[in-house]
């Protein structure tokens, strides 16, 4: 099989990739299809083919599947494990089954860890192995957590995991590893640009493969786990139950200001999505700042109750779908409209936020990043509290003046806003990171906790 009939979709903001597999005959497989299909659909367009199965590797708790879309509106059959109890139409797999992709076999593997239900589908070529899409079990450089189901399994889990890595271990050395999970996701894969790999290449440089016992494997894999978004606890249950279907284009209803503030006194919140500067030069008080980059989902869905109604602040140059397709795609539906005509049709109030550059530093620093990034170097004597704790966690924040600080500025903007919610109006947001004080101010940074 010629290796360009397999298509990596990769969403930079998840840290996940889908796959789109030719096979030969004007069909196609997908293999872990978001709901936001629109990568999948243009490549599909592009080479002229049509998808007749869809394929589920587990219960994804970090976005919506499109297997139910592409069932709906593709005709396309949706492969996953049996175990899964989906509540929707599926042809259920064990392990070793196999399903004829016209000259292709794609067999099921079940590989627990991740999930209890994790399946791998190993393609073949005839008796050759091709690849592996090994979803959440075997990824680049690591492998995907198993806390998601409780603290309480985790041990539990990480044994099957270190047993479902050794069974895909097994394969031949030339055989692809084509994982879903990769860098930038909350799975506890590492940081690097890999996204496919190859048996031969884990076995040689993945330290999780090279744990000498199960013991080790899970101090290892457990060693690497931060937090993780709040809607990872939904979204497995919801993947389980079945997405909706979506009809026709999403969008986004024009609202008045005065029907921003009816919305606001009913308890739906305003997400701004405008760039830094543009909502430190002014936003509507109770906002919550969310710039709109490959990040936004992560955020919008750790920060807003899925059953908030959400109202969207944008400038006219910041596409709807691209707010619309990744909220849907991490189960934020409730998207009830936008501000029509952007900041420049409010009426009334509004707040501002300070901006600094490093070196204009001059109050205590809240930084807001993950744990891993603080204990990497931070700025002295500033106070952590990571972002997605923020909203229980805002009082433990310095008192009096603070300046906020991330990576570059973006996240510092949400926890400020955030803040304000809560009453604060002393805030400063660093625009720049740990790297850029150091630069600017010729100052070290402090390491560990």
């Amino acid at each position: 099989m010629e290796r360009e009939r397999l298509v990596p979709l990769v969403d930079e903001g998840l840290g996940n990739s889908a796959y789109l597999l030719d096979v030969g005959d004007g069909r196609a497989l997908a293999v872990d299809p978001p709901r936001d299909l629109r990568a999948l659909r243009a490549a599909a367009g592009k080479r002229g083919l049509t998808v007749a199965w869809a394929a589920d590797t587990h219960l994804h708790a970090d976005f919506l599947s499109g297997a139910v879309q592409l069932a709906a509106t593709d005709g396309a059959q949706i492969l996953a494990s049996a175990a899964g109890m989906r509540a929707f139409e599926h042809r259920g797999l064990t392990d070793g089954d196999e399903v004829d992709l016209g000259g292709l076999t794609l067999r099921a593997l079940a590989t627990p860890g991740h999930t209890d239900e994790h399946l791998a589908f190993l393609l073949l070529d005839g008796p050759t192995p091709v690849g592996v899409f090994t979803g959440g079990s075997l990824i680049v450089g690591s492998a995907a957590r198993t806390d998601l189901l409780g603290e309480e399994r985790t041990v539990e889990l990480a044994r099957a995991q270190y047993a479902s890595l050794h069974r895909l271990a097994a394969l031949p050395d030339a055989t692809g590893v084509w994982p879903t999970h990769g860098a930038g996701s909350f799975c506890s894969a590492p940081p690097g640009a890999a996204r496919t790999s190859t048996i031969g290449a884990e076995k040689a440089g993945n330290p999780l493969l090279a744990a000498p016992d199960a013991d080790a494997f899970f101090d290892r894999l457990v060693a690497s786990l931060g937090s993780y978004p709040a809607y990872f606890r939904w979204l497995a249950e919801a993947n389980r139950r079945g997405p909706a279907v979506v009809n026709g284009l999403p969008h986004l209803p024009g609202l008045s200001a005065a029907e921003v503030r009816r919305f606001l006194a009913d308890g739906a919140v305003v997400v701004d999505v405008r760039p830094v500067p543009d909502v430190a030069a002014g936003h509507i008080p109770g906002a919550i700042a969310i710039p709109l980059r490959a990040q936004f989902a992560t955020w919008l869905g750790w920060l807003v109750d899925p059953g908030t109604p959400v109202m969207i602040v944008r400038n006219g140059d910041q596409d709807p779908a691209d707010i619309l397709w990744p909220a849907l795609n991490i189960g934020v539906d409730h998207l009830v409209g936008e501000l029509t005509g952007g900041m420049a049709a409010w009426t009334g109030e509004v707040t501002t936020t300070r901006l600094v550059r490093p070196d204009q530093v001059d109050a205590p620093v809240l930084d807001i990043r993950q744990a891993g990034e603080y204990t990497a170097g931070h700025l002295p004597h500033a106070v952590h509290l990571e972002l997605g704790d923020l909203p229980a966690t805002a009082h433990a924040a310095p008192h009096g003046p603070v300046v906020v600080m991330c990576g570059h500025g973006e996240r510092a903007m949400t926890a400020a806003t955030l803040l304000e919610r809560t009453g604060r109006h002393d805030l400063a947001v660093l625009v720049g990171g740990a790297e850029g004080w150091a630069t600017a101010t010729g100052r070290r940074l402090q390491e560990g906790s």
